[in-house]
């Protein structure tokens, strides 16, 4: 019995052992569970990556915000990481004394807005110097636009130029065309042969598309790199979100615009899963011959008047008379548009998205050359670009696992399919001609975010871009059909272009209330262009080569002296590369003037400076006032120039005084932008924007051609539950004839004797919610009917137009 109660005991004292080994080991294990937090409000966070220092050792926070840290070493320090969130760095033994719970603060927290322009990542626009405005789905919404030009003019702070109804270029601070970048979710669109002269590539993007979409005023080609001089337009088009069942929505739109008799039908459809979305947009637009405005000055009550057009009878070309001379004949065209994505999710911190954008119009008769004028006779029979044909598909990869290099990363790869042709024929000649050009654009785009620390984060990455441009001509008979070749826009042996660069930008907070950005780029452009065809012109050359190196910077500081104001002011270049357009191109400017050859050209730079005033007073008041200064040195400007040693040769049958792009110019441009919101209550705001721009060639004096007038907008909204109305009033002053540049006096059939006419406009907007399924909307602009003709544009503006639009949501 004795030895029995020995033996228990030692049983005893063994399991004893062993229950308080157990215990101490579960409390060891337990004790390494670390609990993360948002510091505001407790909440836990998921997917917070937490790496040791010295090793490589992770864990992942689940949805309870709770991680194991039973394989990383005590004598470790910490590193917590999630991208909305700032970086904690901590040692092993500071969590123990926080009992291993960690509060993280968000980057970026009650905050009203955020902007991705300035940087390609999300930024509080508080802390950066960019003078940026962003168009809400709101705003585009309410607009009704009927393209994305007109979107982008809703905003009254981008002037836009119309050449022809199926147009529309835009104009920032006295840039235009090559000069302004077009970006869209991330790829650049300008390529090759972007002109300097009025563009209307921008209406390739369907309107509908759009979630938002941001204007960096200023250079922006520390990001960007070439073209960004003026600024850069950046296009955020709709994106799918996963969602936690497997779900299926869409809407339908149609509408009708009284002015151009214009029908629209659009339809899109959302498909979402919790690792898979799809989002498909067809849209479908029908545009008549525009009608412009009765109501015109007395001094000049012609002015836009259509009195006669071209038409072809019985094989010949006769002139006819137009039955309303307010009817701008040969203005009429219809473009569709498509747009598919698909986005994946590969696991807890990366996706993958795939997009193709496919748009195609009609051809687009060239409204300002058909009522161009040799004498008393109207010069062109026909005048009109072909289809305008643009496909974009695009694959990026967004990569959200913080590592030392990087606490996220972006790869965007697209690849742009562009083919646009002029097809001409002069009044009472059989030969329509025909210049084709076709362009490959390929990009890639690596971007990389790191917050270093609380108050530095830094920004980087390189881009790689190619263009290969084909241009082909002919010639038709179109009484005999018999085809013959013609003279090529750019030179026939084929076209490349190509651009190198990489970035660094930084985002320093110097004390609680001083913000200073900084960034540098170096970009190596080179292109080749061959000619093999010399029946038509002797060129003294075989082939242009040009090789380019530009080094671009910026630095800004911004001061919040406390949360209602804000002050800033920054420095920055900008260049643009030449390109196929300026270097190969064969064309003819305006009536009597021919462009050719240049083989000695560089880059041309800009020097910009600026200051910012912003106030808020609460949620309800918003003024912001901006003054700005550029100067523009070796810009590329036409001068005369001679060819073989002729300063005039044959060119489609007319004798042209010879010009090319030369580095001959140096400009100055100052001015200052002005823009409000005021909530006066009961959900009615009043907002206003001004612009004012002033510019002129500091070696000859002689004003620049896209330097605009005066021009804003004020608008009063209602918003009360299902109801938003507007009243708004649209307006620009006008410009001398005698301080229009030299290229747009030779264009008098645009003009007025007195030059550019002032104009102001009074429009209306409502859009109605009917129930959670359908909404309808009413705009009248021009509401007086008032006939004017926005600076430099070759068509005048819609007269009275009724536009009604209806979406279903299913």
């Amino acid at each position: 019995m004795e030895i029995f109660s020995q033996l228990m005991c030692k049983v005893w004292k063994c399991c004893v052992l062993t229950m308080l080994c157990c215990c101490l080991s579960t409390s060891s294990l337990f004790g390494q569970i670390v609990n993360v937090v948002n510091q505001n409000d407790g909440s836990p966070i998921h997917l917070v990556t937490i790496q040791s220092d010295d090793e490589d050792k992770a864990a992942i926070t689940d949805e309870l915000g709770e991680a194991d840290l039973k394989h990383i070493k005590r004598s470790a320090t910490l590193i917590f990481r999630h991208p909305s969130y700032r970086t904690v760095t901590i040692s092993f033994q500071e969590l123990i004394a926080l009992s291993y719970k960690v509060a993280m603060r968000e980057r970026i927290r009650e905050m009203d807005d955020v902007v991705v322009s300035a940087s390609r990542w999300e930024q509080n626009p508080d802390e950066i110097p960019h003078t940026i405005t962003k168009i809400e789905p709101g705003d585009i919404t309410l607009a009704n636009p009927a393209t994305t030009a007109d979107a982008l003019g809703s905003s009254g702070q981008v002037f836009i130029q119309k050449s022809q109804l199926g147009g529309g270029s835009p104009v920032i601070r006295g840039f235009s065309a090559n000069s302004v970048l077009l970006v869209i979710d991330g790829t650049r669109m300008n390529n090759a042969i972007y002109r300097s002269g009025n563009l209307q590539n921008v209406i390739s993007l369907d309107a509908n598309t759009l979630q938002e979409a941001e204007v960096v005023f200023g250079p922006g080609s520390v990001i960007y790199g070439s073209d960004a001089l003026g600024g850069v337009m950046d296009f955020h088009t709709k994106t799918p979100k996963f969602s936690e069942v497997e779900s299926l929505s869409g809407s339908i739109l149609t509408r009708y615009a009284s002015a151009a008799n214009e029908l629209t039908g659009n339809t899109q459809f959302t498909y979402s899963t919790p690792s898979f979305t799809s989002f498909t947009n067809i849209s479908y637009n029908q545009f008549g011959d525009l009608r412009t405005g009765n109501n015109r000055t007395d001094k000049f009550p012609d002015f836009g008047k259509r009195f006669e057009y071209v038409e072809r009878r019985n094989g010949m070309d006769m002139v006819v008379p137009n039955d309303n001379v307010n009817k701008q004949i040969a203005s009429a065209y219809n473009q569709t548009n498509f747009l598919q994505k698909f986005r994946f999710k590969m696991g807890p911190f990366a996706d993958v998205s795939y997009s193709a954008h496919i748009s195609s119009s009609s051809d687009i008769p060239r409204y300002d050359r058909l009522i161009q004028r040799d004498g008393n006779v109207l010069s062109n029979a026909e005048w009109y670009y072909g289809p305008q044909k643009w496909q974009m598909h695009q694959l990026q990869t967004r990569i959200y696992y913080p590592t030392k290099l990087y606490d996220q990363l972006k790869i965007n790869t697209a690849y742009q399919l562009i083919e646009e042709s002029r097809n001409t024929r002069r009044y009472t000649s059989d030969l329509l001609t025909t210049r084709l050009e076709e362009v490959g654009a390929l990009s890639v785009n690596v971007d990389f975010e790191k917050l270093l620390t609380d108050t530095n984060e830094l920004y980087y990455g390189i881009e790689l871009i190619g263009n290969d441009v084909q241009s082909s001509a002919s010639t038709l008979n179109i009484t005999t059909d018999e085809v013959s070749a013609a003279s090529t826009r750019y030179p026939d042996g084929g076209n490349k272009w190509y651009s190198f660069a990489a970035y660094l930008s930084a985002k320093q907070q110097l004390t609680k209330n001083l913000f200073m950005n900084s960034g540098i780029r170096y970009s190596f452009v080179s292109l080749k262009s061959e000619f093999e065809d010399r029946s038509f012109f002797n060129f003294p050359f075989d082939e242009i080569k040009l090789s380019n190196g530009a080094l671009s910077g910026s630095l800004g500081l911004v001061y919040l002296p406390n949360d209602k104001w804000k002050l800033n002011t920054m420095f920055s270049t900008g260049f643009r590369a030449p390109n196929i357009d300026d270097v190969g191109k064969i064309f003819d400017s305006e009536p009597g003037t021919v462009v050719v050859p240049n083989s000695d050209l560089k880059p041309e730079t800009s020097y910009n400076i600026e200051y910012g005033i912003e106030h808020k007073l609460g949620r309800g008041f918003h003024i912001r006032f901006v003054n700005y200064f550029s100067f523009l040195r070796d810009a590329l400007v036409r001068r005369n120039f001679t060819f073989n040693g002729q300063s005039q040769i044959i060119f489609d049958g007319t004798l042209s005084q010879v010009q090319a792009e030369v580095n001959a110019g140096e400009a100055f441009i100052w001015g200052l932008s002005f823009d409000t919101r005021i909530d006066l209550g009961q959900g009615i705001s009043l907002e206003s924007a001004l612009t004012y721009t002033a510019g002129e060639d500091t070696i000859d004096n002689l004003p620049l051609r896209h330097v605009t007038p005066i021009f804003g907008q004020t608008s009063i909204t209602l918003r009360q539950n299902k109801l938003t109305a507007q009243f708004l009033i649209k307006y620009s002053g006008g410009i001398d004839f005698d301080d229009l540049a030299p290229s747009e006096q030779n264009k008098t059939h645009l003009y007025t004797t007195n030059g550019a006419l002032p104009w102001t406009t009074y429009n209306f907007n409502t859009s109605y919610k009917l129930n959670e399924r359908y909404s309808i909307g009413l705009n009248i602009e021009n509401i007086l009917d008032t006939h004017y003709r926005p600076y430099s544009s070759g068509i005048s503006a819609a007269g009275f137009n009724a536009i009604l639009s209806l979406r279903a949501n299913f």
